[in-house]
């Protein structure tokens, strides 16, 4: 489909699924490919390698107000989460009897925590895909056991900030546990536990514009493991078996770098972009919906629906026109189908199989929206000319 368009360059608006490689996570990890050692050995060869990965923890923990040796690496955000979220994760006082999360939590939560169906819960969203404190505290007072709370610090599809701080005052006022999924925050807002009021947190390399295939998980102190997702040869202080993947982490810990110093900038352009973006298209269709308008957003992100017009077809159409956007998480798609994420602030279901997102990202320019924009629009009009007059066809 892709030989179909035209030499002109292609328009990459999916950021949230995955950044392009940053050139200094490229550099990173070129500069680690000769070494042949495993990290593991006590030969200099072995020392090599264990010493990329020791200064990467550093520069990460660095990033994410943790200490080294609370930082695990993993595979990324789903075994992160996969391993975060089950009752082998303790402190002085034990670990936790109940799971509770969000509604509007990525799938690796929803279905990758290690609690039995019985001991989990879904908070509530209100209708701007924001969690429900008050629901929350409800959830809580009934929760048969010591709480465990999932929690994004901002939603993948909608962008919707979540109320990170106030809802982990709740969880600790009963002892319980947080475990905040900063995927989509990191680089683009404080990402560190103690601003986020988190105990555990949770970060993947490529949505950094980091290599696929690497991702952290931050522990405060005194947090541990009984045991590892993942057992073997006792790697990552046992919590995670087999060898490091040093030249992700590598190229991992270098897009963090520059991610989190060029935060503030960034975050101010890709807002403008994406305001502009909205205007435009809310000045061209008025009957455009835009989720979670009405509420404190990631600044790089926006999710829309032209009611009528199937997702399905629209990124088709604008893919056929060298533009890459999505339909909501890239782990749920391949199906284009309603999402959950949507159903649980209320949008009704042939709203949101309409549903589309545009996110943006550090190599993003304004010419990008220019062009979305008018493709977009043309496309639509399209689309709404066929259905008034499909005879015609036109």
């Amino acid at each position: 489909m892709i030989l179909a368009t035209s030499a002109r360059a292609r328009v990459y608006l999916d950021y949230n699924a995955s950044a392009p490689l940053r050139p200094v996570a490229r550099a990173a990890m070129e500069a680690t490919l000769d070494l042949q050692g495993n990290a593991s050995s006590v030969h200099g060869e072995g020392r090599a390698v264990r010493a990329v990965i020791e200064d990467a923890r550093r520069q990460i923990a660095a990033l994410l107000g943790a200490e080294p040796k609370n930082l695990i690496f993993v595979s990324g955000a789903t075994e992160a989460a996969n391993l975060a979220l089950t009752p082998f994760l303790r402190d002085k006082t034990g670990g936790c009897e109940v799971l509770l999360a969000g509604a509007g939590e990525h799938p690796c939560v929803l279905s990758g925590h290690g609690f039995a169906s019985e001991r989990f819960f879904e908070a509530p969203l209100g209708p701007q895909g924001v969690i429900d404190l008050a629901a929350l505290e409800r959830l809580l007072a009934a929760a048969p056991g010591r709480p465990m709370l999932a929690l994004q610090a901002a939603n993948n599809e909608t962008g919707a900030i979540q109320p990170m701080r106030l809802a982990a005052d709740i969880v600790h006022a009963r002892n319980g546990i947080v475990v905040c999924d900063a995927v989509q925050w990191a680089g683009r807002g404080p990402c560190d536990l103690k601003a986020l009021g988190a105990d555990a947190l949770l970060i993947s390399s490529h949505k950094l514009g980091g290599p696929k295939g690497a991702g952290a998980l931050a522990l405060a102190d005194g947090l541990y493991f009984e045991r590892g997702l993942i057992r073997g040869g006792g790697q990552e202080r046992g919590a995670r078996g087999g060898t490091e993947n040093a030249l992700a982490i590598a190229g991992f810990a270098a897009a963090a770098r520059e991610a989190f110093v060029t935060c503030n900038r960034q975050s101010l352009e890709l807002a403008d972009m994406r305001d502009r973006m909205e205007a435009t298209l809310q000045a061209g269709l008025p009957d455009i919906e835009i989720f979670s308008a009405n509420t404190a957003r990631l600044p790089n992100t926006s999710a829309f629906a032209v009611p009528g017009l199937a997702a399905e077809t629209l990124l088709m159409a604008l893919d056929l026109e060298g533009i890459a956007v999505s339909s909501g998480s890239a782990c749920s798609s391949g199906k284009v189908r309603p999402s959950h994420v949507l159903a649980s602030m209320g949008v009704q279901d042939h709203i949101s199989r309409c549903a589309l997102r545009i996110s943006l990202g550090w190599a993003s320019q304004p010419g990008d929206i220019d062009r979305f924009c008018e493709t977009f629009q043309r496309t639509v009009s399209r689309m709404l000319a066929r259905r008034t007059h499909p005879v015609a066809g036109i």
